[in-house]
Protein backbone atom coordinates (compact mmCIF):
# COMPACT_ATOMS: atom_id res chain seq x y z
CA UNK A 1 0.00 0.00 0.00
CA UNK A 2 1.11 3.69 -0.72
CA UNK A 3 1.09 5.73 2.28
CA UNK A 4 1.64 9.27 2.42
CA UNK A 5 1.51 12.30 4.96
CA UNK A 6 0.37 15.48 4.16
CA UNK A 7 -0.18 18.81 5.36
CA UNK A 8 -3.67 20.41 4.46
CA UNK A 9 -7.25 20.99 5.24
CA UNK A 10 -9.48 18.14 5.83
CA UNK A 11 -12.25 19.91 4.58
CA UNK A 12 -10.72 20.53 0.89
CA UNK A 13 -8.92 17.16 0.31
CA UNK A 14 -10.13 16.03 -3.08
CA UNK A 15 -10.62 12.37 -2.14
CA UNK A 16 -12.87 9.19 -1.83
CA UNK A 17 -13.63 9.31 1.83
CA UNK A 18 -12.15 11.06 5.21
CA UNK A 19 -12.14 8.96 7.94
CA UNK A 20 -13.05 10.57 11.08
CA UNK A 21 -12.77 9.20 14.90
CA UNK A 22 -15.24 10.25 17.66
CA UNK A 23 -15.71 8.75 21.09
CA UNK A 24 -18.55 7.42 22.74
CA UNK A 25 -20.85 10.59 24.32
CA UNK A 26 -19.81 12.92 22.09
CA UNK A 27 -22.77 15.19 21.04
CA UNK A 28 -20.77 17.99 19.51
CA UNK A 29 -17.19 16.69 17.40
CA UNK A 30 -14.27 19.01 17.56
CA UNK A 31 -10.90 19.04 16.16
CA UNK A 32 -11.03 17.62 12.55
CA UNK A 33 -14.54 16.44 12.90
CA UNK A 34 -15.80 19.27 14.20
CA UNK A 35 -13.99 21.60 11.32
CA UNK A 36 -15.95 18.63 9.24
CA UNK A 37 -19.21 19.09 11.02
CA UNK A 38 -19.50 23.33 10.14
CA UNK A 39 -18.71 22.37 7.07
CA UNK A 40 -21.62 20.37 6.17
CA UNK A 41 -23.51 22.43 8.35
CA UNK A 42 -24.07 20.14 11.52
CA UNK A 43 -24.90 16.64 9.88
CA UNK A 44 -22.83 15.64 12.12
CA UNK A 45 -24.03 16.51 15.32
CA UNK A 46 -27.62 15.80 14.20
CA UNK A 47 -26.39 12.30 13.39
CA UNK A 48 -24.77 12.17 17.09
CA UNK A 49 -27.98 13.70 18.73
CA UNK A 50 -30.35 11.53 17.21
CA UNK A 51 -28.41 8.42 18.24
CA UNK A 52 -27.52 7.19 14.86
CA UNK A 53 -24.07 6.58 15.70
CA UNK A 54 -23.51 5.08 19.11
CA UNK A 55 -19.38 5.72 18.14
CA UNK A 56 -18.66 1.98 20.25
CA UNK A 57 -15.24 0.90 19.33
CA UNK A 58 -14.98 0.19 16.04
CA UNK A 59 -18.63 1.16 14.57
CA UNK A 60 -18.54 2.82 11.43
CA UNK A 61 -21.17 4.87 9.92
CA UNK A 62 -20.93 6.52 6.53
CA UNK A 63 -22.23 10.02 4.68
CA UNK A 64 -22.20 11.42 2.16
CA UNK A 65 -21.00 15.05 1.46
CA UNK A 66 -23.09 16.53 -1.37
CA UNK A 67 -20.43 18.64 -3.01
CA UNK A 68 -19.79 20.73 0.67
CA UNK A 69 -16.07 19.37 0.85
CA UNK A 70 -13.65 17.73 -1.11
CA UNK A 71 -14.23 14.19 0.05
CA UNK A 72 -17.15 12.50 -1.45
CA UNK A 73 -18.06 10.41 1.81
CA UNK A 74 -17.24 11.23 5.44
CA UNK A 75 -16.90 7.49 6.41
CA UNK A 76 -17.51 8.09 11.25
CA UNK A 77 -15.87 5.52 13.18
CA UNK A 78 -16.42 4.79 16.79
CA UNK A 79 -13.52 5.20 19.17
CA UNK A 80 -15.36 3.58 22.41
CA UNK A 81 -14.85 5.80 25.95
CA UNK A 82 -12.69 8.05 25.89
CA UNK A 83 -11.15 6.42 29.42
CA UNK A 84 -10.28 3.21 28.00
CA UNK A 85 -8.56 4.66 24.71
CA UNK A 86 -5.45 3.54 23.74
CA UNK A 87 -2.79 3.20 21.20
CA UNK A 88 -3.96 -0.31 20.55
CA UNK A 89 -7.96 1.33 20.34
CA UNK A 90 -6.73 3.23 17.11
CA UNK A 91 -5.41 0.20 15.62
CA UNK A 92 -8.73 -1.63 16.17
CA UNK A 93 -10.81 1.16 14.53
CA UNK A 94 -8.28 1.57 11.98
CA UNK A 95 -8.49 -2.00 11.05
CA UNK A 96 -12.27 -1.48 11.21
CA UNK A 97 -12.32 1.69 8.61
CA UNK A 98 -10.03 0.28 6.60
CA UNK A 99 -12.27 -2.58 6.18
CA UNK A 100 -15.09 -0.68 5.63
CA UNK A 101 -13.29 1.40 2.93
CA UNK A 102 -11.63 -2.03 0.99
CA UNK A 103 -13.88 -1.03 -2.45
CA UNK A 104 -12.86 2.46 -2.71
CA UNK A 105 -9.34 3.07 -3.93
CA UNK A 106 -8.09 5.91 -1.70
CA UNK A 107 -8.98 6.05 2.15
CA UNK A 108 -8.06 9.55 3.54
CA UNK A 109 -8.09 9.63 7.48
CA UNK A 110 -6.87 11.89 10.04
CA UNK A 111 -4.08 10.92 12.81
CA UNK A 112 -7.11 8.78 15.48
CA UNK A 113 -5.87 10.35 19.10
CA UNK A 114 -3.24 12.50 17.79
CA UNK A 115 -5.25 15.76 18.76
CA UNK A 116 -8.01 15.12 21.81
CA UNK A 117 -7.33 11.48 22.31
CA UNK A 118 -3.61 12.31 24.05
CA UNK A 119 -1.05 10.34 21.90
CA UNK A 120 2.04 11.91 20.50
CA UNK A 121 1.68 12.44 16.81
CA UNK A 122 4.41 9.06 16.13
CA UNK A 123 2.54 6.31 18.22
CA UNK A 124 -1.10 7.98 16.68
CA UNK A 125 0.37 7.73 12.61
CA UNK A 126 1.93 4.28 13.92
CA UNK A 127 -0.81 3.24 15.41
CA UNK A 128 -2.95 4.27 12.51
CA UNK A 129 -0.93 2.97 9.76
CA UNK A 130 -0.27 -0.45 11.77
CA UNK A 131 -4.04 -1.06 12.24
CA UNK A 132 -4.96 -0.53 8.63
CA UNK A 133 -2.69 -2.69 6.91
CA UNK A 134 -3.19 -5.50 9.62
CA UNK A 135 -6.82 -5.25 9.40
CA UNK A 136 -6.49 -5.71 5.51
CA UNK A 137 -4.67 -8.57 5.53
CA UNK A 138 -5.42 -11.58 3.65
CA UNK A 139 -4.23 -15.01 3.27
CA UNK A 140 -4.92 -15.86 -0.34
CA UNK A 141 -1.85 -17.81 -1.76
CA UNK A 142 -4.55 -20.75 -2.52
CA UNK A 143 -7.47 -19.42 -3.39
CA UNK A 144 -8.92 -16.38 -5.86
CA UNK A 145 -10.39 -13.52 -3.02
CA UNK A 146 -14.34 -13.82 -2.45
CA UNK A 147 -14.11 -10.09 -2.90
CA UNK A 148 -11.26 -7.93 -4.94
CA UNK A 149 -9.63 -5.79 -2.19
CA UNK A 150 -9.46 -2.14 -4.12
CA UNK A 151 -7.83 -0.27 -1.58
CA UNK A 152 -4.62 1.03 -2.50
CA UNK A 153 -3.36 4.46 -1.07
CA UNK A 154 -3.69 5.63 2.24
CA UNK A 155 -3.66 9.56 2.76
CA UNK A 156 -2.83 10.86 6.56
CA UNK A 157 -3.91 14.61 6.71
CA UNK A 158 -2.61 17.00 9.40
CA UNK A 159 -3.30 20.43 9.62
CA UNK A 160 -0.14 21.37 11.92
CA UNK A 161 3.29 21.63 10.13
CA UNK A 162 4.72 21.13 13.44
CA UNK A 163 3.66 17.34 13.98
CA UNK A 164 4.04 16.28 10.36
CA UNK A 165 7.52 15.20 10.79
CA UNK A 166 6.69 13.14 13.82
CA UNK A 167 4.03 12.18 12.27
CA UNK A 168 6.01 10.79 8.65
CA UNK A 169 8.29 8.93 11.01
CA UNK A 170 5.63 7.17 12.64
CA UNK A 171 3.96 6.37 9.94
CA UNK A 172 6.84 4.80 8.18
CA UNK A 173 7.62 2.85 11.41
CA UNK A 174 3.93 1.58 11.49
CA UNK A 175 4.27 0.34 7.68
CA UNK A 176 7.46 -1.12 8.23
CA UNK A 177 6.43 -3.44 11.63
CA UNK A 178 3.04 -3.96 10.37
CA UNK A 179 4.11 -5.43 7.04
CA UNK A 180 6.91 -7.71 9.14
CA UNK A 181 3.54 -8.98 10.95
CA UNK A 182 1.99 -10.02 7.76
CA UNK A 183 5.48 -11.56 6.44
CA UNK A 184 4.91 -13.76 9.66
CA UNK A 185 1.61 -14.32 9.43
CA UNK A 186 1.91 -15.76 5.95
CA UNK A 187 4.37 -18.09 7.43
CA UNK A 188 2.03 -19.38 10.24
CA UNK A 189 -0.89 -19.30 7.60
CA UNK A 190 1.22 -21.89 5.47
CA UNK A 191 0.32 -25.38 5.36
CA UNK A 192 3.23 -28.07 6.20
CA UNK A 193 3.02 -29.18 3.08
CA UNK A 194 4.71 -26.25 1.29
CA UNK A 195 6.40 -25.00 4.03
CA UNK A 196 8.77 -27.91 5.72
CA UNK A 197 11.94 -26.92 7.30
CA UNK A 198 14.02 -26.83 4.27
CA UNK A 199 12.06 -24.47 3.06
CA UNK A 200 11.14 -22.53 6.14
CA UNK A 201 15.73 -22.38 6.39
CA UNK A 202 15.26 -21.14 2.42
CA UNK A 203 12.92 -18.33 3.41
CA UNK A 204 15.30 -17.06 5.90
CA UNK A 205 17.89 -17.29 3.90
CA UNK A 206 15.94 -15.33 1.09
CA UNK A 207 15.25 -12.80 3.88
CA UNK A 208 18.89 -12.61 5.19
CA UNK A 209 19.81 -11.84 1.46
CA UNK A 210 17.69 -9.00 1.04
CA UNK A 211 18.44 -7.07 4.70
CA UNK A 212 21.85 -7.91 4.32
CA UNK A 213 21.88 -10.32 7.57
CA UNK A 214 24.41 -13.17 8.12
CA UNK A 215 22.76 -16.34 8.00
CA UNK A 216 23.66 -20.02 8.57
CA UNK A 217 21.82 -23.31 8.50
CA UNK A 218 23.15 -26.59 9.70
CA UNK A 219 21.74 -29.45 8.38
CA UNK A 220 21.47 -32.92 9.95
CA UNK A 221 25.16 -33.81 9.83
CA UNK A 222 25.53 -30.83 11.24
CA UNK A 223 22.95 -31.21 13.63
CA UNK A 224 24.47 -33.94 14.62
CA UNK A 225 28.59 -33.14 15.30
CA UNK A 226 26.63 -30.47 17.61
CA UNK A 227 25.07 -33.35 19.18
CA UNK A 228 21.81 -31.49 19.08
CA UNK A 229 19.93 -34.81 20.12
CA UNK A 230 16.91 -32.74 20.86
CA UNK A 231 16.16 -31.94 16.86
CA UNK A 232 16.89 -34.62 15.54
CA UNK A 233 14.97 -37.14 17.95
CA UNK A 234 11.88 -34.95 17.03
CA UNK A 235 12.69 -34.50 13.52
CA UNK A 236 13.77 -38.53 12.82
CA UNK A 237 10.18 -39.34 12.06
CA UNK A 238 9.53 -37.43 8.97
CA UNK A 239 11.07 -37.53 5.29
CA UNK A 240 11.65 -33.60 5.67
CA UNK A 241 14.66 -33.52 7.97
CA UNK A 242 15.21 -30.51 10.64
CA UNK A 243 17.31 -27.42 10.29
CA UNK A 244 18.71 -24.74 12.73
CA UNK A 245 18.43 -21.68 11.73
CA UNK A 246 20.35 -18.85 12.92
CA UNK A 247 20.57 -15.66 11.92
CA UNK A 248 22.55 -12.75 13.09
CA UNK A 249 22.22 -8.41 12.81
CA UNK A 250 24.80 -6.32 13.86
CA UNK A 251 26.78 -8.54 15.62
CA UNK A 252 30.41 -7.97 15.80
CA UNK A 253 33.52 -9.72 17.75
CA UNK A 254 32.64 -7.40 21.09
CA UNK A 255 28.89 -7.59 20.93
CA UNK A 256 27.02 -9.13 24.22
CA UNK A 257 23.46 -9.50 22.06
CA UNK A 258 20.02 -10.31 22.81
CA UNK A 259 18.99 -13.86 21.20
CA UNK A 260 15.64 -14.62 20.19
CA UNK A 261 14.20 -18.13 20.07
CA UNK A 262 11.28 -19.76 18.21
CA UNK A 263 10.14 -23.00 17.94
CA UNK A 264 9.21 -23.94 14.31
CA UNK A 265 7.41 -27.36 14.17
CA UNK A 266 6.53 -26.29 10.85
CA UNK A 267 3.20 -29.40 11.11
CA UNK A 268 2.88 -30.96 14.48
CA UNK A 269 1.13 -34.27 14.68
CA UNK A 270 1.63 -35.01 18.04
CA UNK A 271 4.25 -37.64 16.77
CA UNK A 272 3.54 -41.43 18.57
CA UNK A 273 1.66 -39.66 21.11
CA UNK A 274 -0.40 -38.90 18.05
CA UNK A 275 -3.55 -35.58 18.22
CA UNK A 276 -7.37 -35.84 18.13
CA UNK A 277 -8.35 -35.56 14.88
CA UNK A 278 -10.36 -32.47 15.31
CA UNK A 279 -8.36 -29.00 14.62
CA UNK A 280 -5.15 -31.39 14.04
CA UNK A 281 -5.06 -28.89 10.45
CA UNK A 282 -4.39 -26.08 12.21
CA UNK A 283 -0.85 -27.55 14.01
CA UNK A 284 0.58 -25.73 11.02
CA UNK A 285 0.73 -22.78 13.17
CA UNK A 286 2.89 -25.12 15.72
CA UNK A 287 5.79 -22.55 13.85
CA UNK A 288 4.47 -19.34 14.99
CA UNK A 289 7.23 -18.60 17.20
CA UNK A 290 9.75 -18.90 14.47
CA UNK A 291 7.74 -16.96 12.50
CA UNK A 292 7.51 -14.42 14.95
CA UNK A 293 11.42 -14.74 15.26
CA UNK A 294 11.72 -14.13 11.66
CA UNK A 295 9.30 -11.10 11.59
CA UNK A 296 11.40 -9.78 14.31
CA UNK A 297 14.59 -9.82 12.61
CA UNK A 298 12.97 -8.45 9.17
CA UNK A 299 11.51 -5.28 11.29
CA UNK A 300 15.00 -4.77 13.04
CA UNK A 301 16.95 -4.81 10.07
CA UNK A 302 14.73 -1.98 8.39
CA UNK A 303 14.27 -0.39 11.01
CA UNK A 304 17.95 -0.02 11.66
CA UNK A 305 18.14 -0.25 15.77
CA UNK A 306 21.28 0.29 17.04
CA UNK A 307 21.37 -3.29 18.70
CA UNK A 308 22.88 -6.77 18.56
CA UNK A 309 20.54 -8.80 17.68
CA UNK A 310 20.56 -13.12 16.84
CA UNK A 311 17.50 -15.31 15.95
CA UNK A 312 17.58 -18.87 16.45
CA UNK A 313 14.87 -21.40 15.24
CA UNK A 314 14.95 -24.73 15.37
CA UNK A 315 12.76 -25.92 12.91
CA UNK A 316 11.27 -29.46 12.51
CA UNK A 317 8.24 -31.97 11.58
CA UNK A 318 6.25 -34.31 13.97
CA UNK A 319 5.29 -36.88 12.56
CA UNK A 320 4.64 -40.64 13.71
CA UNK A 321 6.18 -43.56 11.31
CA UNK A 322 8.48 -46.46 11.76
CA UNK A 323 11.31 -44.07 12.49
CA UNK A 324 9.99 -41.97 14.91
CA UNK A 325 10.45 -41.26 18.74
CA UNK A 326 8.95 -43.56 21.22
CA UNK A 327 7.77 -42.69 24.31
CA UNK A 328 10.42 -44.21 26.69
CA UNK A 329 12.94 -43.32 24.54
CA UNK A 330 15.90 -41.19 26.37
CA UNK A 331 17.86 -38.79 24.09
CA UNK A 332 20.65 -36.84 25.01
CA UNK A 333 20.17 -33.25 23.89
CA UNK A 334 23.75 -30.97 23.37
CA UNK A 335 24.56 -30.13 26.49
CA UNK A 336 24.99 -33.50 27.60
CA UNK A 337 21.64 -33.70 29.90
CA UNK A 338 19.47 -36.96 29.10
CA UNK A 339 15.89 -36.61 28.79
CA UNK A 340 13.20 -39.61 29.08
CA UNK A 341 10.49 -38.69 26.61
CA UNK A 342 7.23 -39.76 27.99
CA UNK A 343 4.95 -37.75 25.26
CA UNK A 344 6.29 -37.09 22.39
CA UNK A 345 3.27 -34.39 21.49
CA UNK A 346 5.64 -32.29 24.03
CA UNK A 347 8.44 -31.71 21.75
CA UNK A 348 8.34 -28.16 21.13
CA UNK A 349 10.63 -28.18 24.65
CA UNK A 350 12.94 -30.22 22.98
CA UNK A 351 13.78 -28.72 20.02
CA UNK A 352 14.13 -25.34 21.95
CA UNK A 353 16.27 -27.29 24.62
CA UNK A 354 19.28 -27.57 21.50
CA UNK A 355 18.79 -23.86 21.04
CA UNK A 356 18.85 -22.71 24.25
CA UNK A 357 22.06 -24.63 24.72
CA UNK A 358 23.30 -23.27 21.50
CA UNK A 359 22.74 -19.33 22.90
CA UNK A 360 25.06 -19.42 25.27
CA UNK A 361 27.80 -19.39 22.68
CA UNK A 362 26.91 -15.70 21.88
CA UNK A 363 27.43 -14.46 25.95
CA UNK A 364 24.33 -12.82 25.45
CA UNK A 365 22.33 -10.37 27.47
CA UNK A 366 19.49 -12.08 27.34
CA UNK A 367 17.89 -14.36 25.73
CA UNK A 368 14.04 -14.82 25.02
CA UNK A 369 11.62 -17.55 23.52
CA UNK A 370 8.46 -17.95 22.14
CA UNK A 371 6.69 -21.12 21.40
CA UNK A 372 3.00 -22.27 21.07
CA UNK A 373 4.31 -24.80 24.35
CA UNK A 374 1.43 -25.67 25.62
CA UNK A 375 -2.74 -26.07 25.48
CA UNK A 376 -2.29 -25.83 29.57
CA UNK A 377 -1.40 -21.85 28.99
CA UNK A 378 -4.24 -21.73 26.47
CA UNK A 379 -6.64 -22.78 29.27
CA UNK A 380 -4.79 -20.40 32.02
CA UNK A 381 -5.21 -17.51 29.85
CA UNK A 382 -7.32 -17.96 27.01
CA UNK A 383 -6.38 -15.83 23.73
CA UNK A 384 -5.85 -12.59 25.67
CA UNK A 385 -2.06 -12.97 26.75
CA UNK A 386 0.71 -14.90 26.68
CA UNK A 387 2.41 -16.58 29.32
CA UNK A 388 5.46 -15.46 30.69
CA UNK A 389 7.78 -17.41 32.79
CA UNK A 390 11.97 -15.75 33.62
CA UNK A 391 14.39 -16.31 35.46
CA UNK A 392 15.37 -12.54 35.68
CA UNK A 393 12.91 -9.51 36.96
CA UNK A 394 14.58 -6.41 35.12
CA UNK A 395 13.93 -8.91 31.64
CA UNK A 396 10.20 -9.68 32.48
CA UNK A 397 9.64 -5.78 33.39
CA UNK A 398 10.91 -5.10 30.10
CA UNK A 399 8.74 -7.41 28.50
CA UNK A 400 5.53 -6.28 30.07
CA UNK A 401 6.60 -2.33 29.52
CA UNK A 402 6.55 -3.42 25.35
CA UNK A 403 3.45 -5.81 26.13
CA UNK A 404 1.77 -2.81 27.24
CA UNK A 405 2.91 -0.14 24.83
CA UNK A 406 1.92 -2.83 21.69
CA UNK A 407 -1.01 -4.40 23.37
CA UNK A 408 0.26 -7.84 22.65
CA UNK A 409 -0.69 -8.95 26.30
CA UNK A 410 2.10 -11.25 28.81
CA UNK A 411 0.73 -12.61 32.23
CA UNK A 412 3.74 -13.38 34.53
CA UNK A 413 3.83 -17.18 35.91
CA UNK A 414 5.78 -18.38 38.19
CA UNK A 415 8.83 -20.95 38.24
CA UNK A 416 8.57 -22.30 41.47
CA UNK A 417 11.57 -25.18 42.00
CA UNK A 418 8.70 -27.34 43.26
CA UNK A 419 7.94 -27.94 39.88
CA UNK A 420 10.87 -29.97 38.69
CA UNK A 421 9.93 -33.11 40.94
CA UNK A 422 7.13 -33.17 38.76
CA UNK A 423 9.30 -34.12 35.63
CA UNK A 424 11.89 -36.05 37.63
CA UNK A 425 12.84 -39.60 36.39
CA UNK A 426 13.90 -42.53 37.00
CA UNK A 427 16.14 -43.87 34.29
CA UNK A 428 17.67 -39.99 33.22
CA UNK A 429 18.37 -36.56 34.15
CA UNK A 430 14.77 -35.17 33.63
CA UNK A 431 11.63 -36.62 31.53
CA UNK A 432 9.96 -34.13 29.15
CA UNK A 433 6.49 -34.42 30.64
CA UNK A 434 4.83 -35.31 33.86
CA UNK A 435 2.82 -38.56 34.76
CA UNK A 436 1.25 -36.84 37.85
CA UNK A 437 -1.82 -35.84 35.67
CA UNK A 438 -2.90 -32.05 34.62
CA UNK A 439 -1.42 -30.03 36.63
CA UNK A 440 0.42 -26.47 36.19
CA UNK A 441 1.24 -27.60 32.52
CA UNK A 442 2.50 -24.24 31.08
CA UNK A 443 5.16 -24.36 33.90
CA UNK A 444 6.12 -27.72 34.07
CA UNK A 445 7.27 -26.56 30.11
CA UNK A 446 9.03 -23.71 31.49
CA UNK A 447 10.89 -25.30 34.27
CA UNK A 448 12.13 -27.90 31.37
CA UNK A 449 13.41 -25.16 29.68
CA UNK A 450 15.02 -23.68 32.85
CA UNK A 451 17.16 -26.68 32.73
CA UNK A 452 19.24 -25.60 29.09
CA UNK A 453 19.72 -21.51 30.60
CA UNK A 454 22.64 -19.78 31.64
CA UNK A 455 21.58 -16.50 31.24
CA UNK A 456 19.12 -13.79 31.51
CA UNK A 457 16.00 -15.41 30.20
CA UNK A 458 12.13 -15.55 29.20
CA UNK A 459 9.97 -18.25 27.79
CA UNK A 460 6.73 -16.76 26.28
CA UNK A 461 4.47 -19.90 25.58
CA UNK A 462 1.93 -18.09 22.67
CA UNK A 463 -0.06 -21.42 22.62
CA UNK A 464 -3.19 -19.00 23.15
CA UNK A 465 -2.70 -16.00 21.31
CA UNK A 466 -0.49 -17.40 17.76
CA UNK A 467 -3.76 -18.41 15.61
CA UNK A 468 -7.59 -17.37 15.53
CA UNK A 469 -8.09 -14.30 18.37
CA UNK A 470 -11.28 -12.83 17.42
CA UNK A 471 -11.13 -9.91 20.31
CA UNK A 472 -9.00 -7.93 18.54
CA UNK A 473 -10.07 -6.06 15.30
CA UNK A 474 -7.32 -5.72 13.47
CA UNK A 475 -6.55 -10.03 13.93
CA UNK A 476 -8.54 -11.93 10.50
CA UNK A 477 -8.91 -15.51 10.74
CA UNK A 478 -6.05 -17.66 11.18
CA UNK A 479 -2.20 -16.67 12.40
CA UNK A 480 -2.15 -13.18 14.12
CA UNK A 481 1.52 -12.72 14.18
CA UNK A 482 2.10 -12.30 17.70
CA UNK A 483 5.13 -11.37 18.76
CA UNK A 484 6.87 -9.27 16.25
CA UNK A 485 5.68 -6.05 17.53
CA UNK A 486 6.45 -6.62 20.87
CA UNK A 487 9.88 -8.09 20.21
CA UNK A 488 10.42 -5.04 17.93
CA UNK A 489 9.27 -2.71 20.63
CA UNK A 490 11.28 -4.56 23.46
CA UNK A 491 14.56 -3.85 20.99
CA UNK A 492 13.32 -0.64 20.28
CA UNK A 493 13.54 0.43 23.58
CA UNK A 494 16.41 -1.49 24.97
CA UNK A 495 19.03 -0.16 27.16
Amino acid sequence: MHITVEQGDITKVQTDVICLGIFHGVQRPGGAAGAVDRALDGVLSEVLADGDFSCKKGEIFWLRTHGKIGAKRVLLVGLGPSDKFSPDVVREISAAAARAAKALSELTTITHGAGIGGLDPQTAAQATVEGTLLGLYRFEKFKKPEEPLKLERLRIIEHSAEKLEQLKIGAQRGQIIAESVCFARDLANEPGQSLPPRELARRAQELAHELELRCEVFDEKALEKLGMGGILAVGKGSDEPPRLIVLEYNLTKDSTPIVLVGKGITFDSGGISIKPREGMEAMKYDMSGAAAVLGAMRAIALLKLPVSVVGLIAAAENLPSGKALKPGDVIRISNGKTVEVTNTDAEGRLVLSDALVYAQRYNPQAVIDLATLTGACTIALGKEAAGLFSNDETLAQKIQKAAQQTGERVWPLPLYNEYKELIKSEIADIKNSTNKGPQAGAAVGAIFLREFVTYPWAHLDIAGVAYDVESRLYHTKGATGYGVRLLTQLLQDWS
